[in-house]
């Protein structure tokens, strides 16, 4: 297990490296100017001039490396900067750090993010075990359906939907806005519902699955009722599957999360993210990229880890 980590541990410098440099690279090439002000309007060539070397946005290479060592923390301990882990100004919010922006969203996103992630656990479990411990009957069938709806529809088709529905027509949730659990109901039922659909799927196989190992038919030979079986001894392996898919999972719930933020209003990173992508905003397009992908590989560590614990034959 140790062994594990810490060779993930050692893969981790190397992956963000990939990808700050693919993304880079594209943000580079994004058409645009991150100094033009509102309806195309520049500062003077001399502001301009000196801003683009302040930035160091005159030298694709400079800008690179000393992005690249503000924010990793290299410039730091050589000396050559006051501060570690410095993600830069943004080039598009004046007077705003790219740490001070991350610091004011992320926590609206993470909450809509594990909200979301809770949410479609509780459900997509349910669902499955109820699917899988009785294949084929009425209520295995009313769960496929609703995972199919739920694996098809893009997020903002199910958002505008239950916009339409509790927002406007029963008129119990608001409409956008944040700041109370009220605010939170329908961006987090929106995000959920593919990731819940598509846990309900893999708990349904697992399931299935499950009920023709020996231990089943071993215990059902002994007369144990179906659903003492169901909880007690096949949920446990038929979650395995979950268990993988719930890291990637979580990241991407707090990471994608940016169509439902639009939808919904809601002040947290995606907004900020889709905004500074159209404006060319680079620091800050680079230093989401390489706050999420960080999250996302130890995400993909945890459960890595959880998935040796549950299931011990697993290699170490």
């Amino acid at each position: 297990m140790m062994r594990l980590i810490a060779w993930r541990l050692v893969q981790l410098p190397l992956i963000l490296l990939a990808i700050y440099t693919v993304t880079f690279t594209l943000a580079w090439l994004i058409p645009g100017n991150p100094l033009e002000q509102g309806e195309g309007r520049r500062p003077p060539a001399e502001i301009e001039a000196a801003m683009l070397e302040q930035y160091k946005l005159d030298n694709p290479f400079t800008f690179y490396w000393d992005y690249l060592g503000k924010a990793t923390g290299v410039s730091y301990v050589l000396g050559q900067h006051d501060r570690p882990f410095d993600l830069g100004p943004s080039l598009r919010h004046e007077n705003w750090s790219v740490n001070e922006i991350l610091a004011a969203g992320l926590p609206v996103s993470f909450t809509l993010g594990l909200s979301a992630i809770l949410i479609a656990c509780i459900v997509g479990v349910a669902a499955g075990v109820i699917g899988g411990a009785r294949p084929g009957t009425a209520y295995d069938l009313v769960t496929l359906l609703i995972a199919l709806v739920g694996i098809s529809l893009p997020t903002f088709v199910i958002g505008t939907v239950l916009l339409v529905v509790f927002a406007v027509w029963l008129e119990v949730l608001p409409v956008v806005g944040w700041g109370s659990v009220k605010h939170l109901v329908l961006p987090a039922l929106t995000l959920a519902a593919p990731f819940a659909a598509y846990i309900a799927r893999l708990t349904r196989y697992g399931m299935i699955e499950q009920r023709s190992v020996d231990y089943v038919r071993t215990a059902r030979a002994k007369g144990v009722g179906n659903w003492t079986i169901t909880l007690r001894h096949a949920l446990k392996n038929a979650l395995l599957p979950v268990v993988s898919y719930l890291g990637p999972a979580t990241a991407m719930a707090m990471t994608g999360s940016f169509v439902v933020e639009k939808v919904f209003a809601v002040p947290g990173i995606g907004t900020h993210f889709v905004n500074a992508v159209l404006s060319k905003d680079l620091t800050l397009i680079m230093g989401v990229v390489l706050t999420y992908s960080t999250i996302l590989v130890l995400l993909n560590l945890v459960v890595d880890v959880l998935y040796r614990w549950i299931d011990p034959r697993i290699e170490q």
